[in-house]
């Protein structure tokens, strides 16, 4: 089967956690004797074509200036378009358009209208849920974007099956039309890595005898890392311990003015983009992996966690509350709560036994429900039911 992936980040380019899916999905793919494609942005240092274990990268830039991000966004599908309709002429029309949200579906329309495709959609989260509502100019633009891939699209895929009803309810779409399938990780990355824990964490400033707390994710209101913030002050009465906060965003002042105003500004690091490396160094040197969302479809970085044998607290929210299950293989705790937060920390920092069987159970659950392998097979059973259906 060819296959054609449309997303706007692809590794080394990381803005959320698309990229890392679609190098999963796609390699494993790979591997599995299909021919993948992938059009994507560029990356500075990076060639336009590359191969990344036998998966064709296609890199394009945009060459126009543009006001905004969403207009943008606009002229990235025009590039893309131009590129899809070159690649398909010299190389033949794909069997499967696989695009990765709204911000390539008009690049997966065009195709699909110009050449005998099928088009399969993954959301990887709503903006409905992510914004808390439609209220701007943009949220509707996005949020139309959104029904246009379940209107157009032979399936759906969604990660969740909160995500699913989210998805079913607010745009309309017959059940049989989605399919949930969940987000998958490769153990590997950690379990063939050495790292010097000690090294790593005096790297940013973290002394051997302090718990490290890490948090990772984009500094939004949807990633509730305020409320871990504020968590914080309670685990510090009783464990001496350190936030480490890996991502950027729109908060990062904010939320530096919530730990100074909190008390904890020397307890905690604002690392900003991490590397992917540096990231995984990380997972394997912190003690705790707190994941406050108010919203989140799945949570890549929850079975990274547990790939790694970090322990995970995470709110009990959508996706979230379908990987982790309470006191089996992590811990959950109340979103939008601090004080739930932090007894969840400190019930991870205060039983080692009890941390160690959540950990072996996590690491199960990752080879056995969340291998790229099933994730592929799965995938595959998706695109078959796409065709027959278009």
């Amino acid at each position: 089967m060819r296959i054609l992936m449309l997303t706007w980040e692809y590794p080394p380019r990381i803005v959320g956690g698309i990229s890392r899916v679609v190098q999963g999905l796609s390699r494993s793919l790979t591997e599995s004797g299909h021919e993948v494609h992938v059009i994507t942005n560029e990356m500075p240092g990076f060639p336009a074509e590359d191969n990344d274990r036998g998966v064709f990268i296609h890199r394009v830039s945009i060459e126009s200036p543009t006001p905004n991000f969403h207009t943008w966004v606009m002229m990235m599908d025009h590039y893309f378009s131009k590129r899809a309709g070159k690649l398909t002429k010299e190389s033949g029309t794909f069997d499967i358009v696989h695009v990765h949200d709204w911000l390539v579906l008009p690049t997966g329309s065009e195709l699909t209208s110009f050449f005998p495709t099928t088009m399969v959609t993954t959301l990887h989260s709503l903006e409905f849920r992510r914004s808390g509502g439609i209220y701007t100019p943009e949220n509707k633009m996005v949020d139309s974007l959104e029904w246009w891939a379940t209107y157009e699209s032979s399936i759906i895929i969604v990660c969740s099956k909160s995500m699913m009803e989210d998805t079913r309810s607010h745009f309309q779409v017959p059940s049989d039309k989605i399919r949930v399938i969940p987000i998958g990780i490769d153990p590997a990355k950690f379990k063939n890595r050495s790292v010097d824990r000690n090294r790593v964490r005096e790297k940013y400033g973290v002394g051997p005898d302090e718990k490290l707390i890490l948090f990772v994710g984009r500094l939004t209101n949807q990633k509730g890392c305020e409320y871990l913030i504020r968590a914080v002050p309670y685990v510090a009465k009783f464990f001496n311990v350190k936030l480490l906060i890996a991502g950027d965003g729109y908060l990062k002042g904010e939320l530096e003015a919530a730990a100074m105003n909190a008390g904890i500004r020397s307890r905690t690091i604002f690392a900003g983009y991490v590397a992917d490396e540096d990231l995984t160094d990380l997972f394997l040197s912190s003690d705790v992996m707190a994941i406050p969302s108010v919203y989140e479809p799945f949570g890549v970085v929850a079975l990274e966690a547990m790939a790694a044998n970090l322990p995970v607290v995470a709110s009990s929210v959508d996706g979230l509350a379908e990987v982790i299950r309470h006191e089996e293989n992590g811990i959950l705790v109340f979103p939008r709560d601090s004080a739930s937060i932090a007894w969840g920390i400190s019930r991870i920092l205060s039983d080692r036994e009890n941390t160690q069987r959540l950990e072996a159970n996590a690491l199960k659950d990752v080879e056995n429900r969340f291998s790229w392998k099933v994730v592929a097979m799965d995938t595959l059973n998706a695109y078959k039911e796409a065709q027959r259906r278009a």
